[in-house]
């Protein structure tokens, strides 16, 4: 008895799976009602693909076509949104074996195909039944009593094997206890979709505003389009779990779709910012876009130079510090409101232009930024400073006898020369870390204690000049 019943039960199954492959229901992106699509900084995206599906009562097989070809398939969800809770997924495949000719003949090994070669004089044309052997890097056939190796004609096939999609496809098998007609909805995460942001900045002619407009840059390499999608963004660094295995996304070229002009909504989530686009937007397979994220003019801005330098040389003799050192050139602003921002910006990278003499914009450089968020301050490196340079020199080192092994006291003294080329007047920053407990004992001009380890001078350099600054410090290590 007990036999039977296991067999009647096995017999039961296979029929049931037998019944699922011939009774296979296909959704394709021509189903879809809605799609929302939400992507993370960290090439990471939440796809949901509401879809209206007909489906017949009790168990069926569902091949759910369109899907990214990048999904994680432990992440995918499908619920009924028009009858909740009717819909049983019992198990899901993710089929991404894409046909081609290759994979074609591979499924192929180890069975009949015909091949047809064609006189090429005559043009007629003769058929043969060849068995197919390998077709691991070249294709060896068996003809009648010999072994050909390449193709030596066109090769026929009698169908497409089932496990061979011409879309990635997820199927599942799934239980039915609702209405035939319903709206399901599918959601997953997946790889090969990105974004980043981009910043343009234009610096007025005083140098002390500045334009900006930020625009979201978007990259879909996912094998799938998203029509009329509904976007948002979150900016965050949302941890992940390492995944060991990934499909591995082919190269493809990249092609820029038009620019299209929208303002995103902000708004907290958890610990990060969520950005939405106000209109659906296509993102299609292969691409790269942008959107408009947001603009803001007369934002105030302060420029910097800044000679920046090293603590070695507060406890060694070294001498020649360097001729011509180059000064670097700083822009910071506020994301405040009274600074015409005031919103979080997500890391990217800022590009500054500056008209010329006859209204030409040019590019004068370039910096990333984090995520900053509303009244924090950035501060961009655009270059250095070409007409202002410093020639700094160690002009005395002593080593002074210490209270142990570990408390050695030095002391140095120092000569910075800044020379400016320009025919104005500017204000340059001088930063010296120094090391262990320090003190400057003398000075040609006054400094400040920017931080424990941080002595800052500010010299303006007058036109076509320049300035010199000397001072003795003492370091306790």
């Amino acid at each position: 008895m007990k036999r039977t019943i296991i067999l009647y039960a096995l017999s039961t199954a296979i029929s049931g799976a037998v019944l699922a492959q011939v009774n296979e229901q296909r959704s394709t992106a021509a189903d879809q009602k809605e799609v929302a699509v939400t992507i993370y900084n960290e090439n990471l995206a939440l796809v949901k693909d509401q879809r209206s599906l007909l489906l017949p009562r009790g168990p069926s097989a569902l091949a759910f076509r369109d899907v990214s070809a990048r999904i994680r398939a432990e992440t995918a969800l499908l619920r009924s949104i028009s009858a909740p809770g009717s819909l049983l997924v019992r198990e899901q495949n993710f089929d991404f074996d894409l046909l081609t000719p290759q994979k074609l003949l591979e499924k192929y090994v180890g069975r009949t195909v015909q091949v047809v070669r064609t006189q090429p004089i005559t043009g007629v044309e003769t058929i043969e039944t060849a068995e197919v052997l390998s077709a691991n890097s070249g294709v060896v056939l068996r003809i009648g009593d010999r072994i050909e190796t390449g193709v030596p004609g066109r090769i026929v096939y009698g169908d497409v094997p089932r496990n061979l999609r011409d879309r990635p496809t997820l199927v599942m098998s799934l239980d039915n206890s609702g209405p035939l007609q319903q709206t399901a909805e599918l959601s997953y995460l997946t790889a090969g979709l990105a974004w980043r942001a981009d910043y343009v900045v234009e610096l007025g002619a005083a140098e002390d505003m500045l334009d900006i407009s930020g625009w979201v840059t978007l990259t879909n390499t996912s094998g799938a389009s998203y029509p009329n999608a509904r976007l948002q963004l979150v900016a965050g660094d949302v941890n992940q779990v390492s995944q060991r295995f990934q499909n591995q996304a082919k190269g493809v070229v990249m092609s820029a779709a038009p620019v299209a002009r929208a303002e995103m909504r902000q708004e907290s989530l958890f610990e990060y910012h969520l950005y939405s686009l106000s209109q659906p937007t296509t993102i299609a397979e292969n691409q790269t876009k942008q959107v408009a994220l947001l603009t803001a003019s007369g934002v105030p801005v302060r420029k910097e130079l800044l000679l920046r330098g090293a603590d070695y040389y507060y406890q060694s003799s070294v001498g020649d510090l360097g001729q011509k050192l180059k000064v670097g050139v700083f822009l910071e602003f506020d994301n405040a409101e009274k600074a015409q921002l005031g919103m979080p910006l997500p890391k990217g990278i800022v590009r500054v232009y500056k008209k010329d003499s006859r209204g030409n914009a040019q590019f004068i450089g370039e910096d990333a930024i984090d995520h900053t968020p509303k009244n924090a301050t950035l501060r961009l490196k655009l270059g250095n400073a070409f007409d202002v340079t410093a020639d700094k020199t160690q002009t005395d080192f002593k080593r002074m006898p210490g209270s142990g092994k570990y408390n050695a006291l030095f002391e140095s003294a120092y000569e910075i020369v800044l020379r400016n080329a320009k025919n104005e007047p500017v204000q340059v920053t001088l930063q010296e870390p120094m090391p262990g407990d320090w003190q400057v004992v003398s000075e040609s001009h006054p400094h400040r204690k920017g931080s424990s380890n941080t002595a800052i001078w500010k010299l303006t350099v007058p036109a076509e000049g320049s300035t010199k600054l000397v001072y003795r410090s003492l370091v306790r290590l």
